[in-house]
């Protein structure tokens, strides 16, 4: 389903590229923050071995073809700074989901939002995907102001949809359908 075409997306700031076990390090940085990781529903990384077998995860979904990940970069620097991915590809109703996940040190600079307008571009554009829809734990109001502000609609609720750190946590369903053309 999913081909690398994603990887010569780019815009001003920011370049994506295949996720490779040379990542490691750069996702280890957030993967092992317990804020950060409270939001994806990952568990926490608590060394770089547990880190290691992510990536490792990560390059498997990819090689056969269930996920679309890749590594978002901020061009001025080369740093790894977050991750996106497409997942959970539904063909009969042709439907995915996306989630993105950022080094806490880029919060709050448009990088989520402008990473998210590449996803729905792919998405929709070269995928020919019908809807994208995102989960979100309840609380995180970062991701669900990027998506708000990238046109996804709050289409409900999921009750103690996530489980984390031993707890149980409201899910919010998110969707956007590509415009007719």
């Amino acid at each position: 389903m999913f081909n690398k075409e994603l990887y010569f997306k780019s815009t001003d700031r920011l370049s994506f590229q295949k996720v490779t076990k040379k990542d490691i390090e750069s996702i280890h940085k957030y993967a092992s923050d317990p804020e950060v990781s409270f939001f994806i529903g990952w568990k926490l990384k608590n060394n770089i071995n547990e880190t290691k077998c992510l990536v490792n995860t990560i390059i498997s979904n990819q090689e056969k073809g269930t996920h679309q990940y890749a590594s978002v970069v901020l061009k001025s620097n080369k740093e790894i700074i977050g991750i996106l991915m497409i997942f959970n590809y539904d063909k009969i109703s042709n439907q995915a989901e996306i989630g993105y996940v950022f080094n806490k040190e880029y919060w709050n600079m448009g990088y989520g939002t402008e990473t998210l307008e590449v996803i729905i571009d792919f998405a929709f554009n070269s995928l020919k995907i019908h809807k994208l829809v995102a989960k979100v734990v309840e609380g995180n109001i970062g991701s669900c102001r990027i998506l708000e502000k990238n046109n996804f609609m709050l289409e409900g609720k999921l009750r103690d949809h996530f489980y984390i750190e031993n707890k149980y946590y409201n899910g919010l369903l998110y969707g956007i359908i590509k415009e007719k053309d």
